[in-house]
């Protein structure tokens, strides 16, 4: 080899390696960036929640948790979280029917044994089904706030069905669903106001006919200044679900529960008469707090809870006799 050779080999080495050098920065920055665009694309986990669901998804080949226990199979998603967790990726929480599953499968034609088509219906469940977002928390602890969140949202789309399908009132023409949720709103606040100051859990249940009954729970806080504190979803699933009641003629009723850990809880009740609310008497809010309401066996009273009598609630004025919901 000749000198001019010798003196050039030590650079062009240099050359080589730069050249192999370039498409792997490039390849690391780019699996970087993919990295940091992961962490902000949202995923969605769908859960069976019994382990009847869990052995209706086994007998497809291409399930991933086949022969598992309803227990391990949590245990493997639990894990599966933790290290989405990790990498810094946030996971909404939903509910997997393999009934819905299959008729879904079979009104879109497409094949139930296919990871991919189960991907599809996670993500169109998402869009329409109650979601909880996965905070750290084990799924066995998580799970009863997702089906707690299932029920209001399935009450939240009964009770709006009702509404939107209400019609016209045949006296004034008006919306009957609308002017109802209107009319229910006021019942609400009325209620609270006449309550007065204190911590009251408020139920709301309204008979469907063919179908199970409506049941929206409300907490609210009136303060002895007359603020009024409540959560927002809640006061509206409720009145929704009472001006459902009214629709439908007033087949339900509202129980209220004012909290005092000093002295004991008062209990009072109210039922859905026509378009308002009329108040029970103190024998009949025993009656309806101490009957269980699936086999109308009695239940033993609460020690230390006062039933007593509703409030009577001052209905609003309307231009016609039948307006403001029936």
């Amino acid at each position: 080899m000749t000198s001019t050779a010798r003196r050039a080999q030590p650079g062009a080495q240099r050359r080589t390696t730069r050249r192999t050098r370039g498409p792997a920065r490039r390849t690391r920055r780019r699996t970087a960036a993919a990295r940091r665009l992961a962490r902000e694309i949202p995923g969605t986990l769908a859960i069976l929640p019994t382990p009847e669901d869990l052995a209706a998804m086994s007998r497809y080949r291409t399930f991933p948790f086949t022969g598992q226990d309803h227990l391990g199979y949590l245990r493997r998603l639990d894990g599966l979280l933790r290290t989405r967790a990790a990498q810094g990726r946030h996971t909404a929480l939903t509910l997997f029917d393999p009934g819905e599953y299959a008729t879904y499968c079979t009104d879109t034609g497409i094949d139930p044994d296919r990871p991919e088509s189960r991907a599809r219906y996670t993500t169109e469940v998402t869009t329409a089904g109650a979601t909880v977002p996965y905070t750290g928390r084990r799924i066995t602890d998580t799970l009863p706030v997702l089906l707690d969140e299932a029920v209001r949202q399935d009450t939240w789309d009964r009770a709006s069905t009702l509404l939107s399908t209400a019609g016209r009132c045949p006296t004034c023409d008006g919306d009957t669903g609308h002017d109802a949720f209107e009319h229910a709103s006021q019942a609400m606040l009325r209620l609270l106001g006449a309550l007065g100051p204190g911590r009251h859990h408020v139920v709301c249940s309204v008979t469907a006919s063919g179908d199970s009954p409506l049941l929206a729970t409300m907490h609210a806080t009136t303060y002895p200044d007359g603020r009024l504190h409540l959560a927002e979803a809640e006061a509206l699933i409720f009145c929704t679900v009472l001006a459902a009641g009214f629709t439908l003629g007033g087949a339900g009723g509202v129980v209220s529960r004012t909290l005092d850990d000093q002295h004991g809880d008062e209990v009072r009740g109210w039922s859905l008469r026509g378009s308002w609310l009329t108040a029970l008497t103190a024998a009949e809010v025993f009656s309806a707090y101490c009957t269980d309401a699936r086999t109308g066996d009695p239940v033993s009273p609460e020690p230390g809870v006062d039933y007593l009598p509703g409030i009577a609630l001052p209905a609003p004025d309307y231009p016609h006799e039948h307006c403001g919901g029936t």
